[in-house]
């Protein structure tokens, strides 16, 4: 178990570091170099604590940055491990729990979705995951995008007739549903289809996603020739039908190695202070997508570093391939790769390819990089005036560096919900949007000054108590309101209640016959106006405003969806799976069920009286 030491002293910047490397041990281990009010400035692995510390003290800095982080230093703390590689990995997860200002930061850390085949039914089910590995099956991935993983899937379904499919669904299935007839399911849950063939059927898409493509295909052909023989002409079109959805997938991959089976290709390209990593993906022999990351970096981190950062942070929490293929060799690349087989289980290489096809995929990747960032920085320029160009439209302080915007949606009240998007001079900072369910039950239905105020009242509150508990919690310099004058006195109220005052608030209310080009800004204290009707500003503030309501609109969708396929007999004490799979089987449908007397009821197998006058009142009630 590692040791912890924290210490604290009068001292600072490199007067401290030198007193603190006095007491420090000839051991592996982890610092943290911190500042004014505890924010942690830099987190750093060493083979030798005493030794990598004494090299602040000394102040030899390679750079001005580096000396900048020593002066602003007000104590250290300080983690002793058992090798320098438990070190690395303590170093990769308190940089991401953390996030220190002089490190070099993966800031999109986003899961990857995954297909997965549920082992935990008699019928497997297969489907699209996300996050942990918490359910019984075997796991496919990782995919670059949604879109990567529902294409894939899509020609799974076509290909294998695998169901995906709810069990509460399949349990209560009583014909075929449309996947079925379109020839995308086998129909396991009618019977359709035995188990032991449907089995078969699981075991040829796990042979196929493990990379045995042509040997799944070979057989197929070979199933197609004997149908054909046999003049089964319909069963040998369903096996062509389904050979031509597992050969659209090579189609599609722009690229397919011969040499490579399953590694990640990770490409670096930095340019006037930024960088942006390209990540491909391949497995199974095939290209599942990749993925531009933009780490923040300093102008002074060597490639090398930024590449052994990226990488250690990166795979943290995600898969981690046998193979991983970079354009530049990571700083102290031996002992990262020591550290992610440590985390795999198994031997990992971390590789510079000279020549060949895997060379090809390195610089393919490599250009992908180099053309992300040009668009990048192209954009961030653009990004940064009209940043400025808000600025000067509301006579804020400063640039804001982030925009909060707030807008409900709802259906004559009914699944009611608000949404806040976020923005900053990265754009769209879409990991931060958050949708809230409207709770209270005081409200008016269509109440829109009351859902308002319950949304900014639960964020500005959560505010407040993270920052009295001394948290780093994000903090809009900006916040943009859907609505006119009254929106703003509803949210201006809610911030004078919770004590927020150092917050620009605007709303933007819509033109005649809500035409776009004509808003209306509202600010406190100031009469509305208008902006040019051309101004690049204006269209920015549009489509931050047509952000937050296509947000709130596809919240309260996906509610009022979630709403509208609940069954009314779950909500019956003592109705389960099996009962309501046999009371819909007996009557059609829930509106049968409702339709039906006690004694129709009580006829079904497995209710009983009491229960089946349960249901009735349950009916007559609603």
């Amino acid at each position: 178990m590692p040791d912890d030491v924290a210490t604290v002293s009068p001292l600072k910047g490199a007067a401290l570091i030198k007193d603190e490397v006095k007491r420090l041990p000839d051991r592996p281990g982890v610092y943290r170099m911190v500042g004014e009010d505890g924010e942690v400035l830099y987190v750093g692995k060493a083979r030798s604590l005493k030794k990598r510390v004494l090299q602040y003290a000394q102040g030899r800095f390679h750079t001005q940055r580096i000396a900048h982080m020593v002066d602003l230093t007000r104590s250290m703390e300080f983690v002793t491990t058992r090798t320098e590689t438990d070190a690395l990995l303590l170093e990769i997860n308190l940089i991401k729990q953390l996030k220190p200002r002089f490190n070099v930061l993966l800031r999109d850390d986003k899961s990857f979705p995954e297909i997965v085949i549920r082992r935990e039914h008699p019928a497997p089910q297969l489907r699209k995951h996300r996050g942990a590995h918490t359910i019984q099956g075997d796991y496919f991935g990782p995919f670059a995008s949604a879109w990567a993983v529902n294409r894939t899937l899509n020609t799974l379904q076509k290909a294998f007739l695998l169901r995906s499919c709810s069990d509460s669904v399949y349990e209560s299935r009583t014909r075929p549903c449309m996947l079925h007839q379109i020839r995308r399911c086998s129909a396991p849950c009618t019977g359709l289809v035995s188990l032991e063939d449907y089995n078969g059927l699981v075991e040829e898409a796990e042979a196929f996603l493990r990379g045995k493509s042509r040997a799944v295909m070979a057989r197929m052909s070979s199933e197609m020739q004997a149908a054909s023989d046999e003049m089964e002409f319909e069963r040998a079109a369903r096996l062509r039908d389904r050979i031509r959805a597992l050969a659209s997938i090579a189609q599609e991959q722009q690229i397919n190695p011969e040499t490579v089976d399953e590694a990640d290709v990770v490409a670096l390209h930095s340019e006037g202070g930024q960088a942006c990593v390209q990540v491909f993906f391949f497995r199974a022999g095939q290209n599942w997508g990749n993925r531009a990351y933009f780490p923040r970096v300093d102008k002074s981190d060597e490639d090398a570093d930024v590449m052994g950062a990226f990488l250690g942070q990166f795979y943290d929490d995600k898969p981690i391939p046998k193979l991983v293929l970079v354009n530049v060799e990571p700083a102290e690349g031996e002992l990262l790769a020591e550290a992610l087989a440590i985390k795999a289980g198994r031997k990992v290489e971390i590789s510079r390819p000279q020549r060949g096809e895997k060379r090809q995929l390195v610089d393919h990747a490599l250009t992908n990089a180099r053309e992300a960032l040009g668009r990048k920085m192209a954009e961030s320029s653009a990004q940064s005036k009209l940043l400025a160009g808000v600025c000067e439209a509301f006579g804020l302080d400063g640039q804001p560096e982030r925009i909060e915007v707030y807008d409900n949606s709802h259906i004559m009240g009914t699944n009611a919900v608000g949404g806040m998007i976020v923005a900053g001079p990265e754009g769209f900072q879409k990991s931060q949007y958050r949708k809230f369910n409207i709770r209270s039950t005081e409200l008016t239905p269509g109440d829109d000054y009351g859902m308002m105020k319950e949304v900014l009242r639960r964020r500005f509150a959560r505010l407040v108590k993270e920052e009295e508990a001394g948290e780093a919690a994000p903090r809009p310099d900006l916040v943009l309101i859907d609505g006119g004058a009254g929106q703003l006195a509803a949210t201006m109220e809610v911030m004078a209640d919770l004590g927020v005052d150092d917050i620009a608030v605007v709303g933007v209310a819509k033109g005649p016959d809500r035409d776009a080009g004509l808003e209306r800004f509202f600010m406190p204290g100031k009469t509305p106006f208008m902006l040019e009707p051309k101004s690049p500003v204006l269209y920015y503030l549009q489509r931050l405003r047509d952000e937050a309501h296509r947000f709130a609109i596809g919240s309260h969708r996906t509610r009022r969806a979630m709403d509208m396929k609940k069954n009314p007999l779950d909500e019956i004490d003592g109705v389960g799976p099996g009962r309501k799979r046999a009371l819909l089987h007996a009557f059609g449908s829930a509106r049968g069920v409702s339709r039906a007397s006690v004694d129709d009821l009580a006829k079904v197998e497995g209710v009983s009286q009491p229960l089946a006058q349960r249901i009735f009142d349950f009916f007559r009630k609603s």
